[in-house]
C-alpha cells in the first residue's frame, strides 16, 4: 500500500518527536527528529514521512497530499492523543477507504482503549512496531500480523499474538536517507547541540529501571539491544557525506554509555571520520572512558541528574549514588566535556527540602546548561501505576499538559501541593541562570560568536516568553 507516516499537528511548536524524552512544548523552541517513524518509513518503500510539528505543515496541508495514499501510520502520545485522534477522523472523512493506524508509547500500553476511542482507527501497533506496519504495508490479513491489535470488519476489537522483540537490531535500514528525502533538517534544533545537528538511535532498551522513563517501559525494554559497530559508523559516514553541513551527530540511545567497550569502539571509528559527537549518558561514566570519547570526537553529554537527594534517587530506582555522579561531573569539567544536565521536580519523596536540596546540588555541580521537567507520570510506567494507587495523581490533567502543549504539574503530595511543584522548575531556572558567573559564561560563549550571539538571544526572548506563560498557567 501508499502509505504515508505522519506527526500529526498539534500543539505550536509540540515536540513530537522527543526522542527519549517527554513530548511536551519546551521552555526554548527545539525539536528532536522523528525516528521513531522513520525507521518503518524506511522499511516501507516508496513510502513518505510527514512532520508537521517542526516543519509548521497545518491539517489542510497535510490533507492535500491524502488522496496519494492507502495507509496513514501516525505517531501519538499520551499529551496529544485526543488531537491525533481528532486528525484521524477529519482524515477518514476526507478519503474513507484511507486505512489509518496509529503507533507510539500511548497505544503500545493500551491497545484496547486507544482503539475504543475512534471508529476510525483501523489498527495500532503495539510495542517495537517496525516490522508490524511493514507487513501492514505490504497488505498481509491484519489478522496474521503479530503485534497488532485491530478492528475486524464486524467492528469488533482483536488483539493478534506479541511480536517476538528484534535481536538482531542491524536488520533495521538506516534511518537517514528518508531524513534525507522527506525532512528539512534545518527544522530541527536545541539550547545545547551545535545546529544544525542530527539524531539517530544506535540500539534499543535500557537496563536501568528508571521508574518515570516512558521508552524503556513501554517499547524498548530493559535490554540494551545494540547495532554492530560496523552498521553504526557506516550510517555516520553515508550521513557525513549526503548532509555535509551537519556540524553534531547525536546518539538518542537511552543511555549510549551503557556499554563502555562499544562506546570506546565507536568513538574511535567516528575520530576517522572526524566528526563532533554527542550522547546520552548516566553520571556514573568511569574517567578513563570518558577521556578515550573526549579524544575521539564526544564534545557533550546530555545526563540525568533528576534529583539531588539520594532518597529520591533510590525512590525511583535510578541507580546512582549522588556522590558518583558529583566526581564524574569533575571528570566532565577537567576534560572539557560539556554537560546539558536534565532534572525533576516532583518525583516521589519530594518535600520543600529536597527541591532546596536539587538547587543547591545544581548550582555546586554546574553543568553547561540544564533541563527543568516536572515528574511526568505516563501511562504504563511504574510511576504511573504508583501515583494512581497512592492517590497522587490529578486525573483531571492526566493529559500531562496545559491547552497549549505545556508541562503541567499532574503530581501532589500531601505534604506538596500542584502549585509548589510547578513553581520549583521556575525557581531552579531562575537560580541557576541568574548567577553572575553563568551570566559571564553565556556572554562570553556570545561574544566569541556571532552565530552564537544570534542563536542565545533568541532563546533568551523565547525563554522569557515561557516564564511568562507558566506564571499565567499558575494563577
Amino acid at each position: 500500500m501508499r502509505t504515508l507516516f505522519l506527526q500529526a499537528p498539534s500543539f505550536d511548536g509540540f515536540d513530537g518527536g522527543a526522542g527519549s524524552r517527554y513530548q511536551a512544548r519546551r521552555e526554548v523552541r527545539s525539536f528532536w527528529y522523528p525516528t521513531w517513524l522513520a525507521q518503518p518509513a524506511a522499511l516501507v518503500e516508496n513510502s513518505k514521512l510527514i512532520d508537521a510539528p517542526s516543519h509548521g505543515i497545518k491539517f489542510a496541508q497535510v490533507a492535500e497530499h491524502i488522496r496519494d495514499y492507502d495507509l496513514v501510520v501516525l505517531h501519538t502520545s499520551a499529551p496529544s492523543f485526543a488531537s491525533d485522534v481528532a486528525t484521524i477522523d477529519r482524515l477518514k472523512a476526507i478519503k474513507t477507504a484511507l486505512k489509518i493506524g496509529m503507533v507510539g508509547a500511548k497505544v503500545a500500553v493500551d491497545p484496547e482503549g486507544s482503539l475504543k476511542a475512534s471508529s476510525a482507527i483501523d489498527f495500532v501497533g503495539r510495542n517495537e512496531f517496525d516490522f508490524t506496519v511493514k507487513e501492514v504495508a505490504e497488505g498481509r490479513p491484519l489478522g496474521e500480523i503479530d503485534g497488532l491489535s485491530y478492528r475486524n470488519g464486524a467492528g469488533v476489537i482483536v488483539h493478534n499474538n506479541e511480536r517476538a522483540i528484534l535481536e538482531n537490531m542491524d536488520l533495521l535500514p538506516f534511518v537517514t536517507p528518508v531524513y534525507k528525502r522527506d525532512l528539512d533538517i534545518s527544522h530541527y534544533f536545541n539550547g545545547y547541540l551545535l545546529h544544525p545537528y542530527m539524531s539517530i538511535y544506535t540500539g534499543r532498551g535500557c537496563k536501568s529501571r528508571c521508574t518515570f522513563c516512558l521508552w524503556p517501559q513501554t517499547v524498548g525494554g530493559h535490554r540494551y539491544r545494540k547495532r554492530s559497530v560496523g552498521h553504526v559508523v557506516e550510517e555516520i559516514a553515508w550521513a557525513k557525506q549526503a548532509f555535509p553541513q551537519v556540524k553534531e551527530f547525536f546518539f538518542d540511545d537511552d543511555t549510549f554509555t551503557d556499554d563502555c567497550p562499544r562506546a570506546e569502539e565507536i568513538a574511535k571509528e567516528l575520530n576517522n571520520l572526524g566528526v563532533t559527537w554527542s550522547c546520552n549518558a548516566k553520571p556514573n561514566v568511569p574517567y578513563e572512558t570518558l577521556k578515550v570519547l573526549r579524544d575521539n570526537g564526544l564534545r557533550l553529554l546530555l545526563v540525568g541528574y533528576e534529583s539531588g537527594n539520594q532518597k529520591i534517587l533510590h525512590n525511583v530506582k535510578k541507580g546512582i549514588l549522588v556522590d558518583v555522579a558529583r566526581r564524574f561531573t569533575r571528570d566532565c569539567h577537567a576534560l572539557g566535556i560539556m554537560i546539558h544536565g536534565t532534572f525533576i521536580m516532583g518525583l516521589p519523596g519530594e518535600t520543600k527540602e529536597t527541591i532546596e536540596e536539587t538547587i543547591r546540588y545544581a548550582l555546586d555541580i554546574n553543568p553547561h546548561t540544564i533541563q527543568v521537567s516536572l515528574a511526568a507520570p505516563y501511562p504504563g510506567t511504574f510511576l504511573h501505576d504508583q501515583a494512581r494507587k497512592n492517590g497522587w495523581l490529578d486525573e483531571a490533567h492526566a493529559e500531562l499538559v496545559d491547552d497549549d502543549g505545556v508541562q503541567i504539574a499532574t503530581l501532589h503530595y500531601p505534604h506538596l501541593s500542584h502549585t509548589e511543584i510547578f513553581g520549583s522548575v521556575e525557581e531552579l531556572y531562575r537560580r541557576f541562570y541568574f548567577r553572575s558567573g553563568k551570566i559571564a559564561a553565556i556572554v562570553g560563549e556570545m561574544v566569541r560568536s556571532p552565530h552564537m550571539m544570534k542563536r542565545r538571544l533568541r532563546e533568551g526572548v523565547e525563554f522569557f516568553h515561557f516564564l511568562r506563560e507558566r506564571r499565567a498557567t499558575a494563577r
